[in-house]
């Protein structure tokens, strides 16, 4: 079990990584927060309830409330967490209850968003069970919805009373979910720790085999990269954005493609290989660096095809909410295991780092 402190100002809690925590869900979260509340919801996905549901249930004395959130983007909407805040009043939610958020980030961000809202905030508890949550959403507090103009544009900071990120859960998550959440963890290398690179790099046929001391080491590595950076700069002032390194085009990608086509990560995977064009062509690092991490990204690939205009991407990462008062910010690294935002990106550079990644979707 790996347990990594996450401490702002707002908030002190901490993520458990590890096996068997879905089945003692409740005697872990009573032992931070006591005896549970009259009313416990969980807001799930059908898929995930029926792989997991019953473990889940085990430990509680009577069964948490059921909510539903169907799979993909496109439900992480205003219109579902109001459905999903009417159900809990008619189920008789108050303000001392408690949420569960148990599946993906879709879920996750969802989840929070609606725990920060019902009745001006209840406390939560985030459950992970796809790689990518357990490594990044679920951790640092940032929840919301997507509008049709961009990805995560209304939303709220809203931390958990803990995470629990239990490795087992990944043994039935798809090989292709498995992929896309580690570029989340390259993400974190690149921008932070040069030894997770150099893992990965290592021992990339452990990881996609799912070795379980491999995984567990990719997870905690992860994890503490962004708890460290959250705790430094919790409301994304200046530091968190660092975060966000693969996510300009990435969100653009996303939404061009009306969030169909690609997963998250892979989307974060193809912005990455944009942001490292447009780092070279900046001199933040080197040909060889720039070289050395695409190679890695498309290591734990493939990253799917593309079919849309660099064009298109640019005129969608003009609504990405990093840009402040005209100011185009941009995450690129500074060499590995560290980044850094730059705000004069140019349309024509936008455009070039677009291009160099369509043409290289197109080579594969």
């Amino acid at each position: 079990m790996q347990i990594i402190r996450v401490q702002t100002p707002s908030a002190k809690y901490d993520v458990y990584a590890g096996p068997g925590l879905i089945a003692s869900l409740r005697p872990r979260i009573e032992r931070i927060a006591g005896p549970l509340p009259r009313r416990v919801f969980v807001l799930t996905s059908a898929p995930i309830w029926a792989l997991w549901g019953e473990p889940f249930c085990a430990s509680f004395a009577e069964p948490p409330v059921a909510l539903f959130l169907a799979p993909g983007e496109k439900h992480k909407t205003l219109s579902s967490v109001e459905k999903l805040a009417r159900q809990m009043a008619q189920a008789g939610a108050d303000r001392g209850s408690l949420l569960i958020a148990f599946g993906g980030g879709i879920v996750g961000d969802a989840g929070g968003f609606l725990a920060a809202v019902f009745m001006r905030g209840i406390p939560y508890v985030q459950a992970p069970t796809t790689f990518l949550a357990q490594v990044d959403s679920s951790v640092g507090g940032k929840t919301g919805v997507n509008l049709r103009e961009g990805k995560n544009l209304v939303g709220s900071f809203h931390h958990p009373l803990a995470v629990f990120a239990d490795t087992q859960a990944l043994a039935t998550l798809p090989d292709r979910e498995l992929r896309a959440g580690l570029m989340e963890s390259i993400k974190a290398g690149i921008i932070r720790d040069r030894s997770l690179v150099h893992y990965m790099e290592e021992h990339a046929r452990e990881v996609l085999a799912r070795d379980a001391r491999a995984l567990e080491k990719v997870i905690a590595a992860s994890i503490r990269v962004k708890a460290a950076v959250v705790s430094r700069d919790e409301r994304e002032s200046g530091l968190r954005m660092i975060l966000n390194f693969g996510h300009t085009l990435g969100h653009a990608l996303e939404q061009a493609t009306h969030y169909k086509e690609l997963l998250h990560g892979e989307a974060v995977g193809w912005g990455m290989i944009a942001a490292l064009r447009l780092a070279q062509k900046r001199g933040t690092i080197t040909t060889g660096q720039a070289e050395r991490l695409e190679k890695l990204i498309h290591l734990y690939g493939p990253l799917p095809a593309l079919k849309v205009r660099a064009a298109k991407l640019a005129a969608a990462a003009r609504g990405d909410k990093k840009n402040t008062g005209g100011v185009r910010r941009f995450v690129v690294p500074l060499g590995i295991g560290n980044a850094g935002v730059i705000e004069d990106v140019t349309e024509a550079e936008l455009v070039d780092a677009a291009s160099y990644m369509l043409a290289q979707a197109r080579e594969r």
